[in-house]
């Protein structure tokens, strides 16, 4: 009797894989609802474990006697083999022999396969024996196991994390009690390498980064929740006049929620608006979008940041930004001397492994993430087990 287990994530996928392997006249014995192996099962839905088996003594015996034909495997003993294949050898001498015309000289052809003697046979066999060897060798070396990967690295390699942090991730399981649960392992070890701190949010808060991150629309979830959430009074200050419309985007938003707005052009009218506000509990300054790249864009951006005479400034990345972008840009931004990360467009994708990528480069905390387009609600402060349970998949922003 032949009996196999079938890991499967329906019905139908096990009576599919159980009619091609074991046959029609296969039958179920038992089935059940069970975590997937290894470490990907903590994360995942329950799968369905089918046991099936079959009566067939032929598929047996057709196996044994395939098993028989492998090149590890000869039934008859080495010498056995060389010697059958010499006496093939020489049965294929002979008939060539029988059919050379006769002539005063032999050709070269016909002078080398008649000094094959029985003197010749120790060389044939020697050959023999190494050319049987290098197959051997070959059969073993194509049918060796590909080294698998662990599987920590593989779960953060399907969330995009860098190289950098999957080492630093395996480092620091390795690192972890052996008398935790491999689970709980995982979650500590990405734990140890995500910063998260508690945003101050008073006094003047600027935000940085990039073009097309979503600045304008984070500054204003901002101004909502410190002013309609908070209860706290709130001024908005933007130097965005590059950008088409986003002034005017803010400007709304302001009306919207009776709060005092500035457009600055110059470091001298950024020092007389914020001098206008200093009633407020907070004042949140939106900035250009500048190319981390552009040694001369950013000094500009630098010359209000340092008139502003803050340490309150956050970085804003998009966690949709390519790993290969990711540390060019913190590089750019590093002359500003950044003290926080915010990371936009969480609902914008999938996988979360570039919220790990940005911590490690910026080596700042996060204040906060954006999850949609609403204002003000879609914005929000994680904890480190949050940010774990996106990245294992355990949770999603949508």
């Amino acid at each position: 009797m032949i009996i196999k287990r079938y890991l499967v994530n329906n019905m139908n996928e096990a009576m599919t894989r159980i009619r091609y392997e074991l046959g029609k006249d296969a039958v179920i014995i038992s089935q059940r609802k069970v975590k997937k192996p290894g470490f990907k099962g903590f994360f995942s839905k329950k799968m369905i474990e089918v046991t099936a088996a079959i009566e067939n003594d032929k598929r047996e015996n057709d196996k044994k006697l395939e098993n028989n034909k492998k090149i590890d495997g000869y039934s008859k003993s080495e010498e056995e083999n060389v010697q059958d294949s010499l006496v093939a050898l020489r049965k294929i001498i002979a008939a060539e022999k029988e059919k050379t015309p006769t002539v005063l000289e032999p050709t070269r052809k016909e002078t080398s396969m008649n000094n094959l003697t029985k003197q010749d046979d120790n060389e044939l066999l020697k050959e023999m024996r190494e050319m049987k060897g290098m197959i051997n060798s070959i059969f073993n070396t194509s049918n060796k196991p590909v080294e698998e990967k662990s599987r920590v690295q593989a779960i953060l390699e399907e969330n995009d994390a860098n190289e950098k942090v999957i080492e630093k991730v395996i480092q620091s399981y390795k690192e972890e009690s052996e008398e935790l649960n491999e689970e709980l392992k995982v979650k500590n070890a990405i734990e140890n390498i995500i910063s998260v701190g508690k945003s101050k949010t008073d006094g003047v808060m600027i935000l940085v980064g990039p073009t097309g991150v979503g600045k304008t629309t984070t500054i204003a979830k901002l101004a909502g929740r410190l002013a309609l959430v908070e209860k706290k009074k709130v001024g908005l200050i933007t130097v965005d006049t590059y950008r088409i419309g986003a002034v005017e985007q803010l400007r709304t938003y302001a009306e919207i929620m009776s709060i005092p707005f500035k457009v600055v052009i110059t470091t001298k009218e950024m020092e007389a608006a914020i001098e206008s506000m200093n009633n407020c509990d907070v004042i949140l300054i939106d900035t250009t979008g500048r190319s981390s790249k552009n040694v001369m864009q950013i000094s500009e951006l630098r010359a209000f940041v340092d008139k502003v005479n803050t340490e309150n400034i956050h970085l804003v990345l998009s966690c949709t930004t390519k790993n290969k972008d990711i540390e060019s840009i913190i590089e750019g931004y590093k002359v500003l001397n950044y003290s926080n990360v915010i990371i936009t467009k969480l609902d914008e994708t999938n996988t979360y492994g570039s919220i790990l990528n940005i911590l490690d480069s910026a080596k700042k905390p996060l204040s906060f993430v954006t999850t949609g387009q609403n204002v003000p609600d879609d914005i929000k402060q994680l904890s480190p087990s949050d940010i774990v349970s996106l990245v294992l998949g355990e949770d999603g922003i949508c």
